[in-house]
């Protein structure tokens, strides 16, 4: 089972490196590591094409989803994922994945954890996934990509692709399409990446709030006037999952401060809220 990873990237040149740190250093799997580049200004391409951890393609495109559907569509791989600059795999990560994926030979999408750290890679919270409800998912974005794995047949032979036309809201459509397709989801119990919430990220800026009004519009009334009940159905999700039952843990990343060896931070108390993004 090879993986093929995809990192979309733009004026990204520090982030970038750990990321690409952070998938080179995975043990025990078959990977691969694309990076579609988007002709970066910041001296990304001073070292990048020379990286031979990587297969780099530095062409402009139409966004951060069609610099991702490029990638799939290079891709060699039986399992695809898109991981952003900002974003890091922790260790085993695509080991876990790789095992839940043999023992569950059906499912075509696997979610997992992610924690969340600030920009010098302090701990936030846990963020677990949820498989995606129809009526939840436009309160309550239960994924982060960053821990979301599929086969290649769901690019390939189910067609599901990134609506490019979306800049900064192209998750949210994307798993839309893969609810309506019935696509076979399922969680597997483990965290595997790192989301940097730097306050920089793009979902925070003037065109992402635009497109989540936008998408608001699309949502039917009656799903909007039940938005009380959705809500409540959707914690209770996740107090069943346990989601609120954590144990003290720890991490290891890569960090700005340090760029070549993972750092370890310690968390005694571990979190399920992410107070900024409730």
């Amino acid at each position: 089972m090879k993986f093929s990873i995809v990192t979309p990237s733009f004026r990204s040149s520090k982030w970038l490196k750990l990321c690409i740190a952070s998938v080179a250093d995975q043990e025990g799997v078959e990977l691969e590591h694309i990076i579609q580049d988007s002709c970066s200004d910041d001296g990304t391409q001073d070292w990048l094409p020379r990286d031979p951890r990587v297969r780099a393609f530095i062409e402009k495109d139409a966004g951060m989803y069609d610099a991702v559907n490029r990638g799939f569509r290079r891709a060699q791989g039986d399992i695809l994922a898109y991981l952003n600059c900002d974003e890091q795999y922790l260790p085993g990560a695509l080991k876990s994945v790789e095992a839940f994926f043999g023992e569950n030979p059906h499912i075509e999408v696997v979610l997992a954890g992610t924690i969340i750290v600030d920009g010098d890679g302090h701990y936030t919270c846990h963020r677990h996934s949820l498989t995606p409800h129809r009526r939840h998912i436009w309160f309550r974005f239960p994924v982060l990509t960053s821990s979301l794995f599929i086969r290649r047949q769901v690019f390939e032979q189910r067609g599901i692709s990134f609506d490019a036309r979306w800049r900064d809201l192209g998750d949210f459509h994307w798993v839309s399409a893969l609810l309506k397709n019935n696509v076979p989801m399922a969680v597997c119990d483990c965290f595997t990446s790192v989301f940097v919430d730097n306050g920089e990220n793009m979902n925070l800026k003037p065109n992402a709030i635009r497109e989540r009004e936008e998408t608001r519009a699309m949502m039917p009334p009656w799903i909007r006037w039940l938005k009380p009940v959705w809500i409540a159905h959707h914690r209770l999700r996740r107090l069943k999952a346990g989601h609120f039952s954590l144990k003290p843990t720890s991490y290891a990343i890569y960090t700005l401060q340090s760029p070549e060896r993972r750092v370890q931070f310690d968390v005694s108390q571990p979190t399920a809220v992410w107070w900024d993004r409730l």
